[in-house]
């Protein structure tokens, strides 16, 4: 469709949408998150909301996060001086991302 001065402007797209898909262990650790930070409830609750905007990013784009091994990936999230990082999975045939679990970027494993 031709907009001002010859512009070309797309229409409307329909785009897939992944939908994100909580693993209880990952739920677990968004509680460990919020126990962790008790002491200030508004960071605990900045920092899940943080962590579950940047997750909402896979809807749109499930290759984002490092490839970690076979079809594991992680996705960094930052925030403060440090940040947490989420380890999922995208299901390609259910359109599905998975998130396995969640941790801070200093600790070791999940």
């Amino acid at each position: 469709m031709a907009g001002p001065a010859g512009a070309w402007r797309e229409g409307p797209r329909s785009e897939a949408v992944a939908s994100i898909v909580y693993s209880r262990n990952a739920l677990a650790n968004l509680r460990r998150v919020l126990g962790f930070l008790s002491d200030d409830p508004d960071t605990a609750m900045a920092a899940v909301q943080r962590i579950r905007g940047a997750i909402s990013i896979l809807e749109h784009h499930p290759f984002v996060g490092r490839l970690v091994q076979a079809e594991l990936r992680e996705l960094v999230i930052s925030y403060g001086r440090t940040g947490y990082v989420a380890l999922y999975r995208y299901v390609q045939g259910r359109d599905e991302v998975r998130i396995l679990a969640v941790r801070h970027q200093r600790e070791l494993d999940y």
